[in-house]
């Protein structure tokens, strides 16, 4: 799937993928292509998807031709871009802007999408909630009116999975919405009604609003509102260091929030911060399932260790969330996962990152949870560091090898 991930990319620009970069920094740098600021999100996720670092965020092979339909329909909902985008050029070298771009007919992607549904496998959690014979039950945990009415919601097609559980595009009541729906274990059955009775009592505009809930024997459904522009984790792209505080200020402020409540998230990483349309983040609050695999790049000492703990394990998970927004890297990305659950490392901060970011980041990740600041200085020494990108100086953005500027 990496190397499908490379031909889109090469398919849609036209171009020879790292023509201009050494093959040295390919092979340990981790650089990646840059993709077009006017591509399309549908196609910017399933590139980024694809050629994930972490193996286990690219889709399985078999699921390549749903995944691709289902970007297929997003594309034609785009209104203001009726099409799939195409190179206006050969393949050559000759200096045709990368973002010039035409369209094609919408009857072709019809068609084709026609020809996909009939081999279509519908997911098994998406049979078990859409049987019409089996009837939801109630929710202890919350009011009525956030019982979620089936006959309203309309299924799209998977874009993510976990061991036991998917998530689906779609809509309720005509608004587009992210629908989580995951298994019922008896062990998580009480954390699985305390966080959405929390959902239901969260307001803030840095958490993803909740539209409601359901369950049936075996699964629960989980519907909030819908993230535009994927998660952090999957839009690794080179961003103004400026935008990069703005957005770790966004996630300050939610956890602030959430903290202030008295609730701790516990999984705080780049898969649950969601990007909308304006570039703001908003953080998924609901989990519902044990740790994944991959949850350890962010956790804190003592939440490995399994030892008492407090709400300052978020803090530390959001200093290496701070660390990823401004380098736009996977954090520990070539290190071993016992190194980081054994040696207690730390990912290396840039030597010309801003005193002031350091110090947070430094802070935030401090092995003594009692040296790391609450949420509310954090988000007041981010509105600091803000007030200071005034002049461009160079920075350290590493991803895509392209130098990060202040501006």
């Amino acid at each position: 799937m990496h190397s499908f991930g490379i031909i889109l990319w090469e398919l849609i620009t036209g171009m020879l993928p790292c023509q201009n970069i050494g093959d040295s920094d390919i092979v340990y740098n981790g650089v990646q292509l840059i993709i077009p600021n006017d591509c399309l999100p549908s196609l910017r996720e399933i590139m980024t998807r694809c050629w994930d670092a972490d193996p286990e965020i690219r889709p399985p092979l078999h699921r390549g031709r749903q995944y691709a339909s289902l970007r297929m329909q997003r594309l034609r909902s785009v209104s203001a871009i009726p099409g799939c985008l195409r190179m206006e050029r050969l393949r050559s070298v000759s200096a045709i802007p990368a973002s010039t771009f035409v369209l094609h007919n919408r009857g072709q992607l019809t068609d084709l999408e026609k020809r996909d549904k009939k081999t279509e496998k519908i997911d098994p959690l998406e049979r078990a909630l859409m049987d019409s014979t089996v009837p939801t039950e109630g929710m202890e945990s919350c009011e009525e009116k956030w019982k979620i009415d089936l006959e309203q919601l309309k299924m799209g097609i998977s874009f993510e999975q976990g061991d036991s559980w998917a998530r689906f595009g779609g809509t309720y009541r005509s608004v587009e919405v992210a629908i989580k729906i995951l298994e019922r274990e008896q062990l998580m059955e009480q954390q699985v009604q305390q966080e959405v009775k929390m959902l239901a009592e969260l307001n803030h505009p840095n958490i993803v609003g909740f539209v409601g809930a359901c369950r049936k024997p075996g699964i629960w459904c989980i519907v909030t509102e819908y993230a535009d522009g994927g998660s952090v984790h999957q839009q690794c792209r080179p961003v103004p260091l400026k935008l990069a505080i703005k957005q770790a200020l966004d996630v300050a402020k939610g956890m602030a929030y959430l903290h202030g409540l008295g609730f701790s998230h516990m999984d705080l990483n780049s898969h649950n911060l969601l990007i909308f349309k304006d570039n703001s983040i908003k953080i998924s609050v609901f989990r519902g399932a044990p740790f994944e695999n991959q949850s350890y790049r962010w956790m804190a000492p003592e939440l490995i260790r399994r030892g008492s703990y407090t709400q300052k394990v978020d803090v530390y998970s959001f200093g290496i969330v701070l660390w990823e927004l401004i380098t736009g890297m996977l954090p520990f990305h070539n290190i071993e996962a016992s190194d980081i659950l054994n040696k207690g490392v730390r990912p290396i901060i840039p030597k010309d990152s801003r005193p002031l970011l350091t110090a947070i980041m430094a802070r935030c990740w401090d092995a003594n949870p009692d040296v790391r600041p609450p949420f509310t200085e954090v988000v007041k020494m981010l509105e600091k560091a803000y007030t200071q990108i005034n002049v461009p100086v160079p920075g350290f953005r590493c991803c895509f090898a392209q130098p990060r500027t202040a501006d």
